[in-house]
C-alpha cells in the first residue's frame, strides 16, 4: 500500500519556505527563552519545560480534532528515538542560550548540517551533489567568519549548543524518515507529547519554577511559536528530502541576529555581514539549483 506522504511528488519551493519559515519562529523562540534564562532569572530546564508543555497545550486542538487518528503510527520506535534526541538537544540549547548571546548560540549550533549531510548518506541513502556540499561548507564557512572561535571573547558555554546540533541533527534525520508515512501534524503532535514529561522530570528534579509575569508571558508566546516551527520543520523534510532542505537552515543565523538585536541590544563583530552574506548566498545557490533540476527532470519525461 503506498503512503500518504510518500505518494506526493516532492516541491522544492514549499520544502525551502518552510524551513525559512521554521527559522524565523525558532528566532522568536530563541529571543522568548533568552530574555526569560539570561534576564529574568528562570532555570533552563524549567524553561524547556514550560516551553513544550505550553506548546503541547495549543497542539490540543489538534488531538480533539482528529482524536485517535492523530496517534495512529506503525512508527513507535522512530518516535520514541526522535523524542530522546530532542530532549538532549532542546536542554543542551536552551542551557546554551542562558550563557551566551543568541548570535554566537545560532553560529555553534550551524554546525548541524554536517552531521544531516552525513547521515543523509549513510542512513537514509540520499544522494549529495557537489551544488550541495559545497553550498553547506560555505555557510558553516559563513558561521565560522562571524563566531571567530579563535579569539579570546570565546566562551566555554558555547560548547553547549554544538553538542545541540549533534543531537538535532539525528532528530531531523528521523524526522525525514517518519515523512514517509506519517503526516506531518501527528509527528509533531508526538514530539510534543513525550518531551513533556521528561523535560518535567528534568525541571523539577532541579529545583523548577512556575513562571510569573513577564517570563510567563515570554513562555507562552515560546510555546505557539514552538508548535508552529515544528509543524513547517517536518511540512520541510516533507516536501523535498533532508539534504535539498538543511542549507535553507542556514538562514536562522540572520533571522536570530536580528531578534537579538532588536531585544536586548546584542551587536556581533563586524565580521558578521561578510559571514551573513556568504550563507544566504549558499542557500540561494542551492534553491536554484534544485529548481533546475526539477525543470530538467520534468522535460525529461
Amino acid at each position: 500500500m503506498t503512503s500518504p506522504t510518500s505518494a506526493l511528488k516532492p516541491q522544492p519551493l514549499l520544502a525551502a519556505l518552510a524551513m525559512i519559515g521554521a527559522g524565523a519562529s525558532f528566532a522568536l523562540v530563541n529571543g522568548a527563552l533568552q530574555a526569560s534564562t539570561m534576564q529574568l532569572g528562570v532555570p533552563s530546564t524549567s524553561a524547556a519545560f514550560w516551553q513544550y508543555a505550553l506548546g503541547l497545550a495549543f497542539a490540543l486542538p489538534w488531538v480533539l480534532r482528529r482524536g485517535r487518528a492523530a496517534l495512529k503510527t506503525q512508527q513507535l520506535g522512530l518516535h520514541l528515538l526522535r523524542g530522546a534526541l530532542a530532549v538532549v538537544g532542546i536542554q543542551l540549547w536552551v542551557a546554551g542560550l542562558a550563557r551566551v548571546e543568541i548570535w554566537q548560540a545560532i553560529a555553534l549550533v550551524m554546525t548541524s548540517p554536517f552531521f544531516v549531510i552525513l547521515g543523509a548518506r549513510i542512513f537514509l541513502g540520499e544522494q549529495v551533489g557537489l551544488v550541495r556540499w559545497l553550498a553547506t561548507v560555505a555557510g558553516f564557512a559563513g558561521g565560522m567568519v562571524i563566531l571567530e572561535p579563535w579569539s579570546q571573547a570565546f566562551h566555554w558555554g558555547a560548547v553547549l549548543p554544538v553538542g545541540a546540533a549533534a543531537f538535532w541533527a539525528g532528530t531531523s534525520l528521523v524526522t525525514k524518515k517518519l515523512t514517509e508515512r506519517e503526516a506531518a501534524d501527528s509527528i509533531t503532535l508526538y514530539l510534543l507529547l513525550l518531551l513533556t514529561p521528561v523535560n518535567a522530570l528534568l525541571a523539577f528534579s532541579d529545583g523548577g519554577i512556575v513562571p510569573s509575569g513577564p517570563a510567563l508571558y515570554l513562555l507562552i508566546g515560546a510555546g505557539l511559536l514552538t508548535v508552529l516551527a515544528n509543524y513547517l520543520l517536518t511540512l520541510a523534510y516533507q516536501k523535498a528530502d533532508a539534504a535539498f532542505v538543511q542549507p535553507f537552515d542556514h538562514l536562522k543565523l540572520p533571522l536570530n541576529i536580528a531578534v537579538g538585536f532588536f531585544a536586548f541590544g546584542f551587536a556581533p563583530a563586524g565580521t558578521f555581514w561578510p559571514g551573513a552574506l556568504v550563507i544566504v548566498g549558499a542557500s540561494l545557490l542551492v534553491m536554484m539549483n534544485e529548481q533546475r533540476r526539477s525543470v530538467a527532470a520534468a522535460e525529461a519525461r
